[in-house]
């Protein structure tokens, strides 16, 4: 008989978003609304150095900072890496550098990107300037990249009351990371196996430990799991807590609180995975509780499990597992 050929490892794109309001203080409103105005503010800490982005806090005193200075358009560039290829939102679409820039009456450098035809137009200490965005908002993307500069330096930093009309008062971050991810070998096969509503692991050919989920490596002895082993469907109760509170991922779900969601070793297993218990009133489900999974139509994995009616497992039975 043909072996069966191994599933193809599977891979599949994923976002994490993650967008917050956040409210600003006077330091940072005045620099934000600053670059709107297109003006480059930095603040003045207590031993005289002009820090820009600017801070509310003095890094040597720990004391709130508020003196505020404006700065010139201009600087040198202290170091640099090219990007070859930029990524979406980033601030160029063609090839840039990213680079650290000293602004002519600052002592910090400030973090932008740099417009340059190449690599080889780019280089530590070289003159640059701001490239102001063609509409402003308050943000640091006001500033829209660096570009050469060979005209006159600035000057020194001048005191600046930060007094702007119609202030930024709050900002929206968007933090976002977009990446392929693939579960490797052993998790490949095991998102397969459940398709066909069947649990597999691997089983440890050093400690003989059968994990499920299976990890490619028994995480004690370090050596890789090949041996596939199919466990369950029944298991036990090992442990449990009680959800009161609707979470985000099951707020469009039909899922009614309280509910019950359980460590569950399936029996041949020696490592717990976890589920919802339905079938069950919530204040009835125990250390020891025996159940079986429950598909929906045409589901990948079990929706929950539910009691199978058997007599409680022996807490000797599960006790390693908790």
């Amino acid at each position: 008989m043909t072996a069966a050929s191994p599933p193809e490892i599977l891979r599949a794109p994923l976002i994490v978003e993650f967008p917050f309001t956040r409210s600003l203080g006077p330091v940072q409103s005045a620099f934000l609304t600053g670059l709107r105005e297109g003006t480059v503010l930095g603040v003045k800490t207590s031993d005289g150095k002009v820090m820009v982005p600017p801070v509310e806090y003095d890094p040597v005193t720990a004391e709130e900072i508020r003196e505020l200075v404006e700065v010139a358009a201009t600087g040198t560039v202290t170091t640099w890496a090219w990007n070859d290829r930029p990524r979406p939102q980033q601030p160029l679409d063609a090839p840039f550098a990213w680079v650290l820039v000293k602004l002519d009456g600052a002592d910090t450098a400030l973090l932008h990107a740099l417009d340059a035809p190449g690599p080889d137009a780019v280089r530590t200490g070289m003159r640059v300037r701001v490239r102001w965005a063609a509409e402003r908002s308050g943000a640091i993307t006001d500033i829209a990249c660096f570009e050469p500069y060979d005209g006159p330096a600035g000057g020194e930093a001048v005191p600046h009351d930060g007094g702007f009309a119609d202030a930024v008062t709050g900002i929206v971050a968007e933090a976002r990371l977009d990446y392929v991810y693939s579960p490797g070998r052993a998790q490949t096969a095991y998102i397969a196996a459940l398709s066909e509503r069947r649990t597999v692991g691997e089983r440890c050919p050093s400690c003989h430990k059968v994990y499920v989920p299976p990890r490619g490596a028994c995480p004690t002895c370090g050596v890789a799991t090949t041996d596939r082993v199919e466990v369950g469907p029944a298991g036990t109760v090992t442990t449990y807590c009680i959800v009161n509170i609707k979470a985000a991922h099951t707020a469009n779900l039909d899922i009614e609180v309280p509910y019950v969601y359980a460590h569950i070793a399936l029996d041949g297993a020696d490592l717990a995975l976890h589920g919802r218990i339905g079938g069950i009133p919530y204040d009835q489900v125990r250390m020891g509780l025996r159940v079986e999974p429950v598909w929906t139509e045409g589901g990948r994995y079990p929706d929950h499990y539910r009691p199978t009616g058997e007599p409680d497992a022996d807490y000797d039975a599960y006790k390693e597992l908790i």
